[in-house]
This record gives C-alpha cells, sequence and structure tokens, in this order.
C-alpha cells in the first residue's frame, strides 16, 4: 500500500510523539525514594544544569519556573493556559511562513492524490519524470515549499516534550489543584476511583472528554477547510470534487486514538494542557487561513 505525503507525515509525527513521550517517562529525575524531582521557584538554571541535562535546563525549567511564578496570581489551570497560549504564539510567529506553507499543503492534497493517480502504475523513468515535474508545477502554483513543514514539526515536538515534563515537575502543579482535581493524577486514575465510588473524581472523566473534544475539533478545522476549498474549485470548474483519501482518514482515526490513549496515562495537568493547544491550533488555523483567502485574493485582483 503506497501512502499519501499527508499519511506518511501524519504515520510519523505520530511515531515520533509515541518514542518521545516514552523516552520523556523514562528521563523524568527522580529522587531515591521514587518520587519526581521538582522544580520549585528557588530552583535556579545553574542547579538544573549542573545536576541535569541542557534540555531540561534550557527548555523545561523555564516553562515549570513561569507556570510557579504565575499560579499565585491566576491559579494553577490559568498558569498552565497562559504559558500554552504564549509558547504557541512565539512558535507560530518563529515558524509562520513555513506554518503557511504546511496549511497550503494541505489544502491542494485532493490534486496531489489525483496527480498520484493519474500515474499510478506507471514506473518507468518517463512517466516518473513527468510526475515530478507536474508536482514541481503544483506547488510552484500555490507557492508551497514541501519541506518547509519539516520545520514547524521539528520545532513542536521539544515544545511537546518540554511541556511534558514541566507539568509534572512543577511545585505549583504537583501541590495544586484545578477544578478540585490533583493535577498530578492520571485520567485513567480518577476513573478507578470513581468506580470505587469517589463521586467527585468524575472531573476526570470530564477533563478527558473535553480534551477529546478539543483534539477532534483541532484535526477536524482543517479538513473542513480542505473540502470547503475542494468543492468551490469544483464549482468553478463544473467537475465533481476530488474525494478524501481514505488513507488519510484512517491515519486521522489512529492518530485520535493514538492520543485519546496517551491522555488516560499521562497528568490531568497534560489534559489540560493538550485541550488549550488543541484550541490553540484550531484558532491558529483559521487566522492562517484567513491570510491565505486574502493574499489569494490580492493576486487573483492583480491578474
Amino acid at each position: 500500500m503506497k501512502l499519501t505525503p499527508k499519511a506518511k507525515k501524519i504515520f510519523t509525527v505520530l511515531a515520533v510523539l509515541t518514542v518521545a513521550i516514552t523516552l520523556t517517562g523514562c528521563t523524568v529525575p527522580k529522587n531515591a525514594d521514587g518520587s519526581i524531582v521538582l522544580i520549585k521557584l528557588e530552583t535556579t538554571f545553574q542547579d538544573i544544569m549542573a545536576s541535569e541535562s541542557w534540555f531540561s535546563a534550557i527548555f523545561v525549567w523555564p516553562l515549570a519556573e513561569w507556570i510557579n511564578h504565575m499560579t499565585p496570581a491566576i491559579g494553577v489551570g490559568g498558569a498552565i493556559a497562559v504559558v500554552t497560549v504564549v509558547v504557541n504564539g512565539l512558535l507560530a510567529l518563529a515558524t509562520l511562513k513555513s506554518t503557511i506553507g504546511m496549511q497550503q499543503m494541505q489544502l491542494i492534497q485532493p490534486e496531489l492524490e489525483k496527480l498520484n493517480r493519474k500515474y499510478e502504475g506507471r514506473s518507468d523513468n518517463t512517466s516518473k519524470m513527468r510526475q515530478a515535474n507536474e508536482m514541481q508545477a503544483l506547488y510552484k502554483k500555490y507557492d508551497v515549499n514541501p519541506m518547509g513543514s519539516l520545520l514547524v514539526t521539528f520545532l513542536q515536538f521539544p515544545v511537546i516534550i518540554a511541556m511534558y515534563m514541566a507539568v509534572q515537575r512543577s511545585y505549583a502543579v504537583a501541590t495544586g489543584s484545578f477544578l478540585g482535581m490533583d493535577l498530578q493524577l492520571t485520567p485513567l486514575a480518577g476513573m478507578q476511583n470513581l468506580i470505587s465510588g469517589d463521586t467527585a473524581s468524575i472531573m476526570y472523566i470530564l477533563m478527558f472528554i473535553f480534551m477529546g473534544v478539543c483534539q477532534f475539533f483541532s484535526m477536524y478545522t482543517p479538513m473542513a477547510i480542505q473540502k470547503k476549498k475542494a468543492k468551490e474549485e469544483s464549482e468553478k470548474h463544473h467537475t465533481k470534487p476530488a474525494k478524501t483519501s481514505t488513507q488519510n482518514k484512517v491515519m486521522q482515526y489512529y492518530m485520535m486514538g493514538m492520543i485519546l490513549i496517551f491522555g488516560l496515562m499521562w497528568p490531568t495537568a497534560m489534559s489540560l494542557y493538550w485541550a488549550i493547544n488543541s484550541l490553540v491550533n484550531v484558532a491558529k488555523t483559521l487566522l492562517v487561513q484567513k491570510y491565505i483567502d486574502d493574499r489569494n485574493a490580492k493576486k487573483e485582483g492583480a491578474r
């Protein structure tokens, strides 16, 4: 089975995310009694750099300290939310061009799939060359750099890993609560407590569901935009809209399922982060799409 570029990307992201979270869980520093070494207000950069890794000092420590400093003023839930929004905003600014290109790449997936079907089963060098030339012409037409999306993906992983470690190691998270929940407890543990008769643990289930809903909309939004654009193009050229690849749908469902599995086993603080992060991604997708639409409208107007 030949995977489409989008399916390959989703599969790669899932594979790396799985490895990253697995490795992260193994490398969180622990005390002699097995408890996690917490980052407190008095913990300095030099302390972390001297006793741990450069990754913990450069990425994890600032996030954990930021949460610690803001929690007394806005609560631990608010602190996680602010850190998530600001970090995503800075990441978006640093990768704006690549993000625009990545979203534009998603919009032309139907045309890429149509091109792949055109040359399906044709393995001679002439056909391969023609396919490559047509693909390059398509990228040029929509001003897309297929390698640009790798920058966004590459920069997102350290942030995900660092945030995962920060919510486990922040003293404010470890000793605080949000809506009555112990943010260090996993949703799975909350479910087990609920089964045992602790009705207050229903909040862990609701947080898990909220995270799942937010993740769904984060994945659905670009798909809905892509479907809408394909319909507009088909109406313009009086053709049938291209159908979304079954492979892509399967990969999206697989990705959703894997994240829900992770969500059961990681701290509830991470579920809160992931939910907010998903909502930020929805907003970012809509804003970037508005920019792309405005830019394309200006190009059309200039012709």
